[in-house]
């Protein structure tokens, strides 16, 4: 997890152990409810990730996210506005903290099929691209907390704070 993942080459990503790769990494995405996860979350130190929300009851308010595959993502801009945004991660279970966020980005990298492809994207989608972005360089949400004190346990977060945003 704390590793820079490594590129992976068009060639491999058209074998189908890598594609069935994909298939068990969005499967693992969606048995623990994540709206992301990258390959080094499931032992790969591979430029790997997968994002897809709908209905997911972790983040109940999220807009729907159809399903992306970045490999080897590249990020060619980002806003200097930044927004301050609730983060929890499924490698670090059980806790949620406030993380500051780029509120517009935009992207490249090859989908499934080793075809390249640009993405701009803002709100909760840049806020996920950002997060699993940082897997692929060995950074999880709490290295991007200024201020470690809104880390909270699920529950805390669940009490304290989700009643405000509500």
């Amino acid at each position: 997890m704390r590793k820079v993942s490594a590129p992976v080459s068009p060639d491999e990503i058209k074998r189908p152990e890598f594609q069935k790769f994909i298939d068990d990494m969005i499967e693992t995405m969606h048995e623990y409810d994540g709206v992301g996860i990258a390959a080094p979350q499931v032992h790969e130190s591979i430029q790997v990730a997968v994002i897809e929300a709908k209905d997911n009851p972790r983040y109940p308010k999220a807009p729907e996210i159809p399903l992306l595959v970045l490999i080897n993502p590249v990020l060619l801009e980002q806003a200097k506005e930044k927004n301050l945004g609730w983060e929890g991660c499924l490698s670090v279970e059980g806790f949620r903290g406030q993380v500051p966020r780029a509120a517009k980005l935009k992207i490249k990298a090859l989908d499934r099929k080793a075809r390249e492809y640009t993405l701009e994207a803002n709100g909760f989608l840049a806020v996920v691209i950002q997060h699993e972005m940082d897997h692929l360089i060995g950074k999880v949400f709490l290295d991007r907390m200024p201020d470690l004190s809104t880390l909270t346990h699920l529950k805390e977060y669940e009490r304290y704070w989700l009643k405000d945003e509500r």
